[in-house]
């Protein structure tokens, strides 16, 4: 199976022809100038450099495509097995979780050929997993809570993997002064005097105690027989015994086909190389394995301890994912390591090491979760570049790893590979793609196009060069002291008109007085700068842009002025990297969603964000939903990040509770939620000038005192009757007045009736005096009167 997949890009300067300006003398140098350049051996061209042109140029001038030679970069599929779906659905060796796994690439320099590479973690896949413990003596009370630690950890891993083995090792440090107490009444028992623990073993480095196996009940009895030591200083030599747990293969138990996991246990710093030398180790670290019959590390005190890129370095060759569990005050220097050494991660672990079960499983998951690729054997004249595109279907340029993976999930990476120069004839390179932590691997092998087809008809002193000159791809390259299209001059003559044909335009400099011109030709001269080129030798590869004093930042290649950057790297001087890796968040989002990925570093826009991924922003909109999520799944195992287990990844914030809040500091941001249970949860977010971010929340949400029920009703009853006494009240009041007036209205009449009927009696007495009596009739509540 083969494929093409040449990249011809844009040409690096609109408007400039580069192929013609860059003055070729022969097939080989026109190939090198782009990629675009092509070259015609016979028919087209009059003069030398008009040999070297586009190939739509040269077509144009009467070049036959026979005699065109333009080498295009090709990629060849050499060995392509299917991925596999499950472990456990054949047998070990034959699982493949890479496609495909052999690729052959013949390259053009400047010319980039690219192919796909997929990445499948299967399902059911064997796990061995090696806990290294630090048994000094701070580490005592953590012995007591793994004593049991197999058992559950198996029952557990046994629902992700059919096939899972553990192993044990512990280590304390070099028993040498000053890392250890060495005087003669503590070898035996390094507590001896100490009140608190009067009894302890001897120091040691490291002691492998348990090989990988199945048999999970082994490990619970070998953590029993335990007993922890005592060192001098705070550091560990945790480094040592995680070298020799990488090397030491055989001795371990590791299995080739399965996932390698190192789980390493401490509560305190390790001394790294170079901490030998206060006692006395001068001798690097070589790497090797150094276990003795006992199964102790037995270079202890004769070899420095060994550095992280050492450590890095054997890690990767034995396929092992190492998992640092340590305590919340050592998580950021720990953190800074993962850094450094590819395939590391690292969790918090409580100080009593209660939470050390779910630590692993959530480890596990995580690591399980992603996928990222490392490149071995890299030949230095070769530049990658990657695309990623994962679950979510979007190609990802500059970025070579993903996320958030479920088991069996299948992600793409797209690897463009260019030649930046051309090595020494016939040489062929190689280098190895692989997913870190796994055994699977592609290999990549490469060869150069750099000569010409037509150099097979390659003739010496050749009838067509005056038989002073080797004919090869319709040029002659001539003898010393010869020059011309076919050698026909010589050295030191010259004429008035020739030097016209040495002039770039009417008035410049005869070969831009950088030159001689002999046999209208320009005879560049030699510089202590570099290499002074052209037609008319106004060209050289030294008066470019530089950064940081270095020509364009040793990233591209001088070009007559111009850069010409390698692969990955843009810009005027070659100086910014197209890289993304190191602009994605912990959650995904490139600069966190608050910047730009610029030359491979963040650029925040949002008012208030800064960190290396613009990670950090108290006074941003969203600051407080953000870290809500924190502290829902860190306090009380809820909300979204507690379903997908990725709490620990994402939400590494140092969490402070207390039992009041206070919020008089100007620079901490007060954030409120509503919980489900209607309470309202209260934190701080600020950050430190230490750069680490800080939360200080509320114990329990706030949720005030619920009213007693007989109270609330006897409340709503007694308003009910009080309300309904103050209104029969105020009825009866109203009632009262109104009787009360129409009562005196009532007496009042009543008198001035009888007034009337005495009147009338007296008038009744006097003739000449005649009445006109008016009856009236009095009504009081429907009695006549």
């Amino acid at each position: 199976m083969s494929a093409l997949s040449p990249f011809w890009g844009s040409l690096p300067w609109p408007g400039l022809n580069v192929c013609v300006s860059g003055s070729a003398t022969s097939c080989a140098e026109c190939l090198l100038i782009h990629p675009s350049c092509a070259w015609c051996e016979f028919g087209a061209a009059r003069t030398l450099t008009s040999r070297c042109d586009l190939k739509q140029n040269l077509q144009k001038r009467g070049c036959e495509a026979q005699f065109v030679e333009s080498p295009r970069s090709t990629t060849s599929v050499q060995k392509s097995k299917p991925l596999s779906s499950k472990g456990s659905e054949q047998t070990q060796y034959d699982v493949v979780q890479i496609h495909p796994q052999m690729v052959s690439l013949s390259l053009r320099p400047g010319d980039q050929a690219s192919f796909e590479v997929q990445v499948r973690p299967v399902e059911d896949y064997p796990v061995d997993l090696y806990y290294l413990m630090d048994l000094s003596l701070s580490m005592n009370d953590d012995l007591d809570n793994i004593r049991n630690l197999g058992t559950k950890l198996a029952d557990k891993m046994r629902q992700l993997t059919s096939n899972f083995r553990l192993g044990f090792g512990s280590f304390v440090d070099k028993n040498v002064s000053p890392f250890s107490y060495t005087a003669p009444k503590y070898q035996d028992n390094p507590c001896n005097g100490y009140k608190l623990f009067p009894k302890c073993v001897p120091t040691f480095g490291f002691r492998h105690l348990l090989s990988l196996t199945d048999k999970v009940d082994r490990f619970n009895e070998e953590v029993l027989k335990q007993m922890v030591s005592r060192n001098r200083d705070a550091p560990e030599g945790g480094f040592d015994a995680i070298l020799q747990a990488a090397v030491c293969k055989e001795r371990i138990g590791w299995r080739k086909e399965a996932y390698h996991l190192l789980v390493f246990a401490t509560d305190d710093v390790p001394h790294l190389a170079l901490d030998g030398k206060l006692g006395g180790l001068v001798q690097p670290h070589d790497g090797q394995c150094h276990l003795n019959g006992k199964n102790e590390y037995s270079a202890s005190d004769q070899m420095d301890y060994p550095s992280l890129a050492l450590l890095g370095e054997k890690l990767a060759e034995n396929n092992i994912f190492l998992i640092f569990a340590v305590t919340k005050r050592h998580y950021v220097l720990y953190k800074n390591l993962t850094l450094l050494i590819p395939g590391t991660t690292v969790e918090i672990l409580d100080q009593d090491s209660k939470n050390v079960f779910q630590l692993i499983i959530n480890a596990y998951s995580n690591i399980r979760s992603k996928v990222e690729l490392s490149v071995w054997n890299h030949p230095e004249d070769l530049s990658l570049a990657f695309t990623a595109t994962c679950t979510d279907g979007r190609p990802q340029p500059g970025l070579r790893k993903c996320a958030d993976l479920k088991i069996g999930d299948t992600v793409t990476f797209n690897v463009s590979v260019e030649a930046r120069t051309c090595p020494a004839p016939g040489t062929r390179h190689s280098f190895t793609i692989k997913p870190v932590g796994f055994k699977d691997r592609l290999e990549v092998a490469v060869d150069y196009q750099c000569d010409c087809s037509c150099t097979r008809f390659t003739q010496a002193n050749s009838s067509r060069c005056s038989t002073v000159g080797t004919y090869s791809c319709g040029t002659c390259r001539c003898e010393p002291g010869y020059l011309g299209a076919v050698c026909e001059c010589q050295e030191g003559e010259a004429g008035g008109g020739q030097q016209n044909e040495c002039r770039e335009a009417e008035g410049k400099q005869a070969c831009s007085g950088r030159g001689e011109c002999i046999c209208s030709q320009c005879l560049c001269y030699e510089s202590e700068f570099g290499k002074i080129y052209g037609r008319f030798c106004e060209c050289d590869d030294f008066s470019c842009a530089r950064h940081k004093g270095i020509l364009c930042s040793g990233h591209g290649e001088c070009h007559c002025g111009e850069c010409k950057c390698h692969a990955g790297y843009v810009g005027d001087n070659c100086n910014c990297s197209t890289e993304t890796a190191s602009c994605i968040s912990d959650d995904g989002q490139m600069c966190s969603g608050r910047g730009n990925c610029v030359c491979g570093q963040c650029q925040c826009t949002e008012p208030g964000a800064f960190g290396d991924t613009c990670e950090k922003c108290p006074t941003c909109p969203d600051a407080c939903s953000t870290k809500r999520e924190c502290i829902e799944c860190r306090l009380f195992n809820s909300g979204r990040l507690a379903d997908n287990q990725t709490c620990q990844r994402l939400c590494k914030d140092e969490i402070i509770t207390v039992d009041t809040l206070k919020t008089d500091d100007h620079n901490a941001v007060l954030c409120l939620y509503k919980t489900e249970n209607d309470c309202v949860m209260k934190f701080t977010y600020s950050e430190h000038a230490s750069g680490q971010s800080v939360l200080t929340a509320l114990k329990e949400p706030d949720c005030g005192s619920a009213p007693d029920a007989l109270t609330v009703l006897l409340a709503v009853v007694g308003s009910i009757l009080l309300v309904g006494i103050v209104l029969l009240a105020i009825w009866k009041l109203v009632i009262t007045i109104h009787d009360r007036r129409e009562f005196a209205r009532f007496q009042s009449a009543r008198s001035r009736a009888r007034y009337e009927m005495v009147r009338i009696r007296v008038q009744e007495n006097n003739i000449l005096y005649i009445v006109h009596i008016t009856n009236y009739q009095y009504w009081y509540r429907g009695i006549e009167l």
